[in-house]
């Protein structure tokens, strides 16, 4: 690699740190699920990947050969044959900066144990301790670090549960494959009610809905709930046996007479995020009313999904009998349509919106029905999901960035006291030059490599010029004519220059060979008089004599120019 290459490169590297805000290596944390011998252990990156282009891992394996060093996923897994300690190197690469990171790995044997079997416990039971054994074939050294599934350490081969869960132990770092599962009854708080005069034709739901429940009523029938209609009055009782709990009980006394009544609640209805609805109970000669929630109104807010029943006492000339009736209340369960933030896409790629608000109608900014939109284009999308009652809109705005590929030109050399700019083309909006600055173009004032990285939501673009110097020839360039008229316009005669000189000296005669202007100073032009007069149309001619500050090297230039009025 030759010397300018080499320069190239190491600028571009600090460039790269530079705008990634870093002059030093990160380290990339990573985790690791198990330390077993033979186990598949998985490798994760604990870090935000999105900063990281890519990764390279080594799990310090002999063994492993060529496969040591092959994953190139942010997460990789690798499968140890034999105990000890690995290092474990994880280089990731930013900008492309390589940050390396290491991790010791202690392989161990897997234990073999016994635990205790699955249980299912009732909520108030007193704690419960599960017991390990482990087998004398991989006996204990003492030397272990026991922990169990929630990292705790300290309880050795017995833990407390105070919790429905899946409960594992590890021996430094290495599961078992035993586990126990641990469940929790709730107790249960079903109530059959009081007792209940029904007007005659009513019917009614007994419910004794329990968790890890089986049920036998009076009746004979094992399900959660049963009707009881048909004006069969009685007493009916429930025994709910609740695993891990016990067997629990309830009775009710069901009485139908009076005369039968009309009572509805209403259809099923549909709550709608936020919403709140009115349930009333309409009931000829009513006078008295007890809904499930203990509301004692003719009429009931509820902004909840349940199940809602009224009880309604109704005087009859055959004495006073209740009417019941049931109304289901569903919610929306969904959140309201989210399209999610502004964004921009890379122009080829294609964005699809989803509603996702279920199963309901969709209307979006085009018309179109369906319940995802295939974005193509720049601009503002919308859309509009119902269902039934419940109503969400959203709206998106999408903008498109180009691919970027800058380009600085081809290396170049300019003479020394030229002025070369260069314009970082393709680069976009989003770009910085080697000296962190951003301006629209850089003007280079000295011999060197100068760069700038581009970089938008598509990608990052890097390109990078060499520009040399020379020591030019010192030329003079005179204008061929001149009017100088007074409108700004070519008014002076006087030489552009691009050196550092001396001794200058510029003669200018008519065509008559009469001297009509001498000056030493290049900054004094003719104006085109002579003696304070006008000098006439026509052309005259022009000697300039001046000396190269730097080479030494005396030059003489002669020439004409046209002076127009």
């Amino acid at each position: 690699m030759n010397s300018l290459l080499k320069y190239q490169l190491c600028l571009l590297l600090l460039l790269s740190c530079f705008i990634n805000g870093r002059s030093a290596p990160l380290l990339t944390n990573f985790t690791w699920n198990s330390t077993c011998l033979n186990d598949s252990i998985s490798f994760r990156i604990t870090d935000d990947i999105d900063q990281i282009d890519s990764v390279k891992w080594n799990f310090g394996d002999p063994a492993s050969l060529a496969l040591d060093s092959s994953k190139r996923e942010e997460n990789a897994g690798h499968r140890y044959r034999a105990t000890g300690p690995y290092t474990v190197t994880l280089i990731a690469f930013r900008g492309g900066v390589a940050d390396t990171t290491t991790q010791v790995i202690t392989i161990v044997p897997k234990k073999l144990v016994t635990m205790d079997p699955d249980i299912t416990l009732c909520e108030n039971a007193p704690l419960y301790t599960i017991t390990v054994t482990v087998d004398p074939s991989t006996p204990l050294t003492g030397m272990e670090v026991i922990t169990w599934q929630d990292t705790v350490t300290g309880f050795g081969l017995t833990y407390d549960v105070t919790e429905t869960g899946t409960y594992r132990i590890q021996f430094d770092g290495c599961q078992p494959d035993d586990s126990v599962n641990v469940f929790y009854s709730p107790v249960p708080d079903f109530e059959l009610g009081q007792d209940l005069n029904l007007c005659t034709d009513e019917r009614i739901t007994l419910d004794a809905t329990a968790q890890n429940a089986d049920y036998l009523w009076s009746t004979g029938e094992t399900s959660p709930t049963i009707l009881v209609d048909g004006n069969r009055s009685g007493q009916y009782w429930v025994e709910a046996t609740i695993t891990g709990c016990g067997v629990y009980r309830d009775t009710i006394n069901v009485n139908f007479s009076g005369m039968p009544q009309t009572f509805d609640l209403g259809k099923d209805t549909l709550l709608c995020a936020g919403e709140t609805i009115t349930i009333r109970a309409d009931v000829n000669a009513a006078i008295a009313y007890r809904w499930n929630t203990g509301a004692r109104t003719q009429s009931i807010n509820v902004s909840t999904r349940n199940a809602y029943w009224a009880l309604v006492t109704t005087s009859t000339p055959m004495g006073n009998c209740d009417v019941v009736d049931t109304i289901n209340v569903n919610y929306n369960p969904l959140r309201d349509v989210n399209l999610g933030n502004d964004t921009t896409v890379c122009v080829g790629e294609a964005l699809v919106l989803t509603a996702n608000y279920g199963t309901g109608s969709y209307l979006w900014q085009d018309g179109s029905k369906q319940a995802t939109f295939y974005v193509d284009s720049p601009g503002y999308y919308y859309v509009r999901a119902q269902i039934g009652r419940c109503v969400s809109t959203d709206t998106i705005r999408v903008n498109y960035d180009d691919t970027l590929q800058v380009n600085l030109g081809p290396d170049t050399t300019i003479c020394r006291l030229d002025r070369f700019v260069l314009s970082p083309n393709g680069a976009g909006t989003s770009f910085k030059w080697q000296d962190s600055t951003s301006s629209p173009t850089f003007t280079v004032t000295q011999p060197g490599i100068y760069a700038v990285v581009a970089s938008n939501t598509c990608n990052r673009s890097v390109d990078s010029v060499e520009v040399n110097f020379r020591q030019c020839d010192c030329t003079f360039y005179f204008p061929t004519g001149f009017s100088p008229n007074n409108d700004g316009l070519n008014d002076l005669f006087r030489p552009v220059y691009r050196c550092f000189f001396t001794d200058y000296k510029l003669w200018i005669y008519n065509r008559w060979g009469e001297l009509q202007f001498f000056t030493t100073d290049p900054s004094v032009a003719w104006t085109g008089s002579i003696n304070g007069k006008e000098a006439t149309t026509g052309t005259y001619v022009w000697i300039a004599e001046y000396k190269d500050s730097t080479t030494g090297k005396l030059y003489n230039q002669r020439g004409t120019v046209t002076l127009i009025r």
